[in-house]
């Protein structure tokens, strides 16, 4: 999860809500899991994937429960997460308020608010961004990728596309493309496409074998028309 620079980071938090900001990274992992963000090297911190046979509703390792016993752990909610990001994001809107076109400001406010899936509000700081650098593709594919989850599909794929025709060669943006393609529009083989070509651009992508599981959990669909219905799990 991106942070404030130096002393922005709110230090008058309880433990509570310390706890529930710890296990934000979980929330996502659980809720978003497996789509990337727009550069792995870039200041947006990927977000982080939940394995299938990790506990859900747990902290992190290392993590202890903020004086909650383990029968006590209870997810944060949507609105916990959006106050807490809120708190978090106070100091920078506020240095933001003197420097409104600052692109490192709006970039740190949009990872927070997409790390605490308050993904409205990380979409409409990620758009102020590409106001200022239009053919940034690493922040144009976690912008189509909070419009994925917000539930946004047609505008998904169009930002992934424009970001594509920026950067034909950016792998995550033709992971998550296919992502959605194959999750949010059935579309089994503009996934696939997307995904042959990210293997024949970068054959040593990093998330090739996670590339190459989803190819074949894609193709048990690869006889539907995209758009139809199933109720046969895709994953």
């Amino acid at each position: 999860m991106a942070e404030a620079n130096g002393g922005n980071t709110p230090q008058s938090w309880t433990s509570t809500q310390a706890y529930i900001m710890a296990v934000v990274c979980l929330v996502v992992g659980c809720a978003v899991g497996y789509l990337l963000r727009g550069s792995m090297g870039s200041s947006s911190a990927p977000a982080p994937v939940v394995t299938a046979d990790q506990p859900q509703g747990m902290p992190p390792a290392g993590m202890g429960g903020g004086g909650m016993g383990q029968g006590q752990q209870q997810m944060p909610t949507p609105e916990q997460l959006k106050a807490m990001a809120d708190k978090q994001a106070a100091p920078l809107l506020e240095q933001l308020k003197s420097k409104p076109n600052d692109p490192a400001l709006l970039s740190q406010i949009g990872n927070m608010y997409y790390d605490a899936q308050v993904f409205p509000t990380a979409i409409e700081y990620y758009q102020k961004l590409l106001v200022i650098h239009p053919k940034d593709a690493a922040v144009r594919t976690d912008m189509a990728t909070a419009m994925f989850y917000s539930n946004d599909l047609d505008h998904s794929i169009t930002e992934f596309d424009r970001a594509l025709k920026d950067d034909p060669r950016n792998s995550n943006a033709l992971f998550n493309r296919g992502i959605v393609k194959w999750q949010g529009k059935m579309d089994v083989n503009g996934a696939l496409a997307d995904w042959e070509l990210l293997l024949k651009q970068n054959p040593n992508y990093e998330q090739a074998d996670k590339v190459r599981t989803y190819m074949a959990q894609a193709k048990k669909h690869a006889n539907m028309k995209p758009g139809q219905k199933t109720d046969k799990p895709a994953m």
